[in-house]
């Protein structure tokens, strides 16, 4: 008996979601000059597939089974990647979030986490942190509570300061609805410069960072959230590790895993307050 990567409980809302943005194809190729094409591969069977590979980071050839081989899963990989369905499925996991729970979004942090991308690739760079080997960036802005809003992807020898405005403007396009009027960012002492600051004044929002030189503690202010959030998503394997050199695809990896990441925050946060007839009892997901 095969373990799933996830359990149902939050494997089926991504997966209803997801499905929701795929285009409607026959069963069998129409255009095949003599009919005898073989039955397309479901696109439930191959999305299990790709999730298997993102939580276990194992390559397309150990994850390919006799119900779906590796060649299908690259190609309906490429093809979902350069669609962008992950970007939808990550604002849609958000509007999920936003309408029983509330988006706390009067409270911002943003941060930069690199990672491994040994077979480099349009976002891989140096890592200064792996003896210059190849490396990738996320940089993730986050609400109050952890939940992911916006994510760029970028070269592990970038600096977190200047993917800051296209992080803040990544999370304003993933979050639907009004923004509030007063917002602070929180940040380290790596964005701690007067180009940080002047890019906060000029969109009127307040900020908390962290000064260069002076210990502080991670507790201090709402800066540890957004930590809290890059250790959910290094929970995946292939984004402690991506070894798909093609830019369209890490950020798929990107985005399906802060789906993922927002629907598991949503379950916990809803248990405690909502019933329906398949509420969990514990914190533990099934």
């Amino acid at each position: 008996m095969l373990v799933p990567a996830l359990p149902s409980s939050l494997l089926d809302p991504v997966w209803v979601e997801f499905a929701a943005h795929l285009p409607a194809r026959p069963e069998f190729d129409p255009g095949h000059p003599v009919g005898c094409h073989r039955r397309r591969i479901p696109d439930r069977v191959v999305f299990e597939h790709l999730v298997e590979a993102l939580v276990h980071g194992s390559g397309y050839e150990r994850i390919a089974t006799e119900r779906c081989s590796d060649s299908t899963i690259r190609r309906r990989l490429r093809l979902w990647a350069d669609a962008g369905i992950a970007h939808l499925v990550h604002a849609a996991t958000l509007t999920a979030f936003d309408q029983p729970i509330g988006l706390q979004v009067e409270h911002i942090t943003a941060d930069g986490c690199i990672t491994k991308a040994p077979c480099g690739g349009g976002k891989a760079g140096p890592s200064p942190v792996d003896r210059r080997k190849g490396g990738l960036k996320r940089s993730v802005a986050t609400d109050a509570c952890g939940v992911p809003l916006g994510i760029v992807s970028a070269g592990a020898n970038r600096h977190d300061s200047p993917l800051l405005a296209p992080t803040l403007a990544a999370a304003t396009a993933q979050v639907s609805g009004p923004w509030p009027e007063h917002m602070t960012v929180h940040l380290d002492a790596g964005y701690d410069s007067s180009v940080t600051r002047n890019l906060l004044e000029s969109i009127a929002v307040d900020h908390d960072i962290a000064t260069k030189g002076e210990a502080t503690s991670i507790q201090t202010g709402g800066r540890w959230v957004v930590e809290r959030t890059h250790s959910w998503m290094n929970g995946h394997g292939k984004l402690r590790r991506c070894t798909d050199p093609n830019p369209k695809i890490v950020d798929f990896w990107l985005h399906l895993a802060a789906a993922l990441v927002t629907i598991r925050a949503l379950i916990r946060e809803a248990r405690t307050r909502y019933r329906w007839d398949t509420h969990p009892t514990s914190r533990r997901l099934r």
